[in-house]
């Protein structure tokens, strides 16, 4: 029996590729596993998806200010936050093909409870379970294995030794004072940033889902310590208003609050937001107050003054943070898994993607019904670039009919097409001539004018 959940995702990623949105990573080369390409549709969504993050938490606030802080860092600073001692996994090998796998997911998948669990207590439970390698045989001793990739800095052979930044939010607990010196922000406030992140994972997965190379977006907000929990909710809804703004279903999204002894020493309170893919329901979002460790950290590693001092007062302290923190790799899988759908439409089956017009990396298709017609593909080039000047995410369409271009259009998301037709070109009256739009959900077309068809494709997008 085919599990439809595992043929979804090969549906998925099948797509992905034939229409240029994920490519697997030095492909032609046998490729790298972890890591993974954008293609050019794939670019336009994601795209989208952190403009709209960065337009509703900056853009739109006068309270967070943005980021862009280096991927390579002084190697203090990872010291200082605890990554280089114990940003690690649980590694377990095979005793005889020396593969590598995750103690912890092998555990969850045997339904272990691991929460709490030492690396030791984890071996004997993999003994005590007898829990095998996928090849049957029989796993050393866990480990634990370091996670981030090691790099070294200047030409001579004693270079310094560096790492690949394991997250974004180090770059901004760094630059805490230089924001505050440079803007004189008053509490509450907060650094965003959207960045690429490293992490040697021993066993990717899950498509791009769990890889080497990663995208963030982040926020760290800095507050009083007896105003986080006010803080902590009103950040909570922000990440519900961003999942209602890029389209996901709320009936797919979740709330789990990480117990105790899960969270961090340092954290009151963790809320994991996760999401209903094919392949189980895994983390989307976190949202975690941190406390002033990270700060307090960085004041002990660097020896510099980074205190906050109210303008007001003339009080000195470390704020305590609010971090909800997104990946921009696990958006889009969920995007696409939860957009994907089969249905009939004049009695012929589709595949077409159900994505939010604001997410969809192309708003508008504009095509001539016929491309052999020079007068048809003239008025609808015409047509194409009025639209783009104020829709630039926008598509010339002319190969093979006008249905398989319907089709082509309905598996990549397209919301509407805009057909040029010969009633368009022999319209008595160029102010009445129209075009066919189609809504890409319905199959539904109306004629619309010409002259009305900029305002109508605005309203039908926002």
């Amino acid at each position: 029996m085919v599990d439809k959940n595992n043929d979804k995702m090969e549906k998925v990623i099948s797509l992905c590729k034939r229409r240029g949105f994920v490519f697997q990573g030095s492909e032609i080369y046998g490729g790298l596993a972890g890591t993974w390409d954008y293609g050019p549709l794939g670019v336009a969504l994601k795209k989208n998806i952190e403009n709209i993050w960065w337009n509703m938490f900056v853009d739109l606030r006068s309270d967070v200010y943005g980021l862009d802080a280096a991927i390579l860092m002084n190697e203090k600073v990872w010291k200082a936050s605890g990554h280089v001692d114990s940003f690690s996994d649980p590694l377990v090998e095979d005793k005889k093909t020396k593969k590598r796998y995750r103690a912890d997911h092998l555990l969850e998948e045997a339904g272990v409870n691991i929460a709490g669990m030492t690396i030791s207590e984890m071996s004997e439970q993999i003994s005590e379970k007898g829990i095998k390698s996928p090849d049957g045989n029989e796993f050393g001793d866990v480990q634990s294995f370091k996670m981030m990739f090691e790099t070294k800095i200047g030409a001579s052979e004693d270079a310094g030794i560096t790492y690949l930044r394991p997250e974004t939010a180090g770059g901004i607990f760094v630059n805490f004072k230089n924001v505050v010196d440079a803007f004189h922000p008053k509490l509450p406030f907060g650094i965003a940033q959207i960045g690429k992140a490293f992490r040697n994972e021993i066993a990717p997965r899950d498509f791009i889902f769990r890889v080497r190379e990663l995208e963030q977006m982040e926020i760290e907000f800095f507050v009083r310590e007896e105003t986080w929990e006010e803080n902590f909710e009103h950040w909570r809804k922000n990440v519900w208003d961003y999942v209602d703004q890029i389209g996901l279903p709320r009936d797919l999204v979740h709330e789990l609050e990480v117990s105790e002894e899960d969270r961090a020493h340092y954290s009151k309170r963790t809320i994991d937001f996760e999401f209903d893919y094919p392949f189980g329901r895994k983390e989307l979002y976190g949202l975690a107050y941190r406390g002033n460790y990270d700060l307090t950290k960085h004041k002990e590693g660097s020896g510099a003054n980074i205190d906050y001092v109210d303008s007001e007062s003339g009080e000195k302290i470390l704020p305590h943070v609010i971090e909800p923190s997104l990946g921009v790799g696990r958006t889009f899988l969920a995007i696409l898994t939860s957009a994907y759908t089969e249905d009939k439409i004049d009695g012929e089956a589709r595949t077409f993607l159900k994505l939010s017009p604001k997410v969809a990396p192309i708003k508008v298709a504009v095509f001539p019904l016929l491309k052999n017609k020079p007068e048809l593909v003239a008025k609808a080039q015409e047509i194409f670039e009025m639209i783009r000047k104020e829709i630039p995410q926008i598509m010339f369409d002319t190969n093979g009919n006008v249905g398989k271009r319907y089709r082509r259009q309905d598996e990549i998301g397209t919301p509407f097409c805009v057909t040029v037709d010969f009633e368009t070109i022999e319209s008595e009256n160029p102010e009445d001539a129209e075009v066919t739009v189609r809504d890409r959900d319905t199959g539904k077309q109306e004629r619309v004018k010409i002259l009305e068809l900029l305002n109508h494709l605005k309203n039908l997008l926002n």
